[in-house]
């Protein structure tokens, strides 16, 4: 197991980068959206089609609010 002390300097670069922290959450949303749309249809719709819808519906949205209420 590794301990937080031995991360490699790139490692500690990048989970201290706020474009990283961007990406994960948005990944985190499109997992969410495509765990909804899945339940939805009854079966895994899939990552790549997930993706899609929810940047067409919604990051827009998504992005708007961040920038309102920004994350620490």
């Amino acid at each position: 197991m590794t301990h937080p002390n031995d991360l490699s300097d790139d490692s500690k670069l990048l989970q201290g980068s706020s474009l990283y922290r961007e990406f994960l959450a948005e990944k985190d949303e499109i997992l969410k959206h495509k765990w909804i749309e899945s339940e939805k249809r009854g079966e895994d719709v899939g990552f790549e089609a997930a993706l899609v819808d929810w940047i067409t519906k919604h990051r827009v949205a998504w992005r708007k609010a961040r920038q309102a209420y920004p994350q620490r």
